[in-house]
């Protein structure tokens, strides 16, 4: 499923591209969001060690953005956890933050959160939608 969400999201991106660039800078994050860097992996191990998440996914957005490939700055993740129990989204969410604050501190420059309780995660629909285009990246 995730492989799909990485094609409807580079379905989404390019419908944006419009020049050979831009196909390019795409094409050189391919790579790094497939395998995964280290910042990603650290953002995993965190969130695992913190909230014991029964689903996470975790997507490396840089390339959406003016960065050079392989940048690890701006990520979506979606973290499923019985730890967001009776918390609001608000409270959800700083708990995510709190987390991640070295990451936040040290180069990660954009963070999304999606954040739900097992019980939202079965009975809402289990995908996420892509971020929209970035509207200052690629040099414009």
């Amino acid at each position: 499923m995730e492989g799909f969400r990485l094609l409807l999201c580079q379905g989404t991106i390019q419908r944006f591209a419009s020049s050979a660039i831009f196909s390019t800078k795409i094409s050189a994050h391919l790579h790094v969001m497939a395998s995964g860097g280290p910042v990603e992996s650290t953002l995993r191990n965190k969130l695992e060690e913190a909230l014991h998440p029964t689903h996470i996914e975790i997507m490396n957005e840089s390339y959406m953005h003016n960065v050079p490939p392989g940048s690890e700055t701006h990520f979506k993740v979606l973290v499923v956890s019985e730890a967001f129990n009776d918390l609001s989204l608000i409270k959800r969410h700083r708990l995510v933050n709190a987390t991640l604050s070295e990451e936040l501190k040290k180069g990660v420059h954009a963070l999304s959160i999606v954040a739900r309780t097992p019980a939202q995660w079965a009975k809402e629909p289990q995908e996420i939608e892509c971020s929209p285009a970035c509207q200052g990246g690629f040099g414009k």
